[in-house]
């Protein structure tokens, strides 16, 4: 079948590059000598991940318990919940140790003892990273803390728990302003991470992994000795924030939203049928500008056009700006690169996979709306 024998809007992706995308970051990972667990909130889907673990991925990550076991019941077996998850989901817990390995990561000492006791009293035992705050300032332990040995001391000696490690996400570096703010927002970050891991180590704390994660700081972090972990999400498909900040080219983007424009009401404007409820109302962040909510692709894909600009967004409405003139009108379809990719997979189904305008494959996004 074609692309064009499906209504719109349409979430599209295109196969090659996302094996290649894959195949890269994977690359990147085994030149540097550490291993490949990526995010599987990005795209949602085990077909996906097992693609990533076929080509050497150690195991992936998830957010929330409801993806893992949307994972595990696929056979992924090897699955990492970089989130804090809070110990009354000891009973959802539980059925997934007996699928998959699994780890979680833990920032408050009193989480961690109720987790060290709901698996004490089970005779269990569950691997933890500790979570630290590397300059986003959302989650994490502060590593400046003076009580930090004691804090990680006192992980370690949990019963029922085995601390594997640490573990960051530089999120800062999507407001980085330059590559070169990005570079030394990796470099700190692993600064953090193996300073801290070497003040344990004189104190007799062994911390094996040295865990980051983040699509923007990657090729650099890749740079600096110490890390154990590489945890992406967003590399698999990329977006307009990635391109914006140097991360990937146009001919990397692999995930693009067919729509079709519905209305032209004025010179000056179309409307567009993906609204908030396809694109969503995340902004891009870069180096440079970013305005809109997304941006048209030219005919052929393989540039931008400059010529529109998608201004607002109502729920079932993309409200697009037209910088000059254009023979677009009802019924004529163009290819839109929106701002977040991972947002706008968890909005559909499925997607569908395509070579050009051919539809190879439709793939249900198995994962979508498990935000528990």
């Amino acid at each position: 079948m074609l692309v064009s024998d499906f209504p719109t809007p349409q979430v599209l992706i295109d196969h090659g590059r996302v094996l290649r995308n894959i195949d890269r970051v994977q690359d990147l990972a085994n030149a540097a000598g550490v291993a490949l667990r990526p995010h599987a909130k990005t795209h949602k889907s085990p077909t996906i991940a097992r693609w990533q673990m076929d080509r050497g991925a150690v195991g992936i990550c998830c957010a929330k318990i409801g993806e893992a076991e949307i994972m595990a019941a696929a056979g992924i077996a090897d699955i990492r919940l970089a989130y804090p998850i809070q110990p009354s989901n000891l009973p959802r817990l539980l059925p997934l140790m007996e699928r998959a390995t699994l780890s979680i990561v833990v920032d408050d000492a009193a989480v961690a003892r109720t987790w060290s006791d709901g698996m004490r009293r089970l005779n269990r035992t569950l691997d933890v990273l500790v979570k630290v705050d590397v300059g986003f300032h959302r989650c994490g332990v502060n590593p400046d803390a003076p009580d930090i040995l004691d804090w990680l001391r006192c992980i370690a000696s949990m019963p029922g728990l085995r601390l594997r490690g640490l573990l960051s996400h530089a999120g800062h570096g999507y407001q980085a302003a330059s590559a070169e703010e990005l570079s030394a927002i990796a470099r700190r970050e692993v600064e953090i991470l193996t300073t801290t891991r070497d003040r344990a180590a004189g104190d007799g704390i062994a911390l094996d992994e040295i865990s980051v994660g983040a699509t923007p700081t990657l090729r650099y972090s890749v740079l600096h000795p110490g890390i154990t972990e590489l945890r992406p999400g967003n590399y698999v498909y990329f977006d307009r924030t990635q391109l914006s900040l140097g991360a990937a080219s146009l001919g990397d983007c692999a995930l693009t939203v067919l729509a079709t424009v519905v209305s032209k009401p004025a010179i000056d404007r179309l409307i567009l049928d993906c609204g908030s409820k396809t694109l969503t109302t995340d902004l891009a962040r870069g180096f440079a500008a970013t305005p809109g909510y997304g941006v048209v692709l030219t005919p052929d894909g393989s540039a931008i056009d400059e010529m529109f600009v998608i201004e607002r967004l109502s729920e079932e409405h993309a409200t697009v700006r037209i910088a000059g003139r254009t023979a677009l009108g009802p019924g004529d379809r163009v290819r839109v690169l929106p701002n977040h990719a991972c947002v706008v997979a968890n909005m559909v189904d499925e997607v569908l996979l395509v070579d050009d305008d051919r539809v190879i494959d439709t793939l249900p996004v198995a994962a979508r709306g498990r935000i528990t």
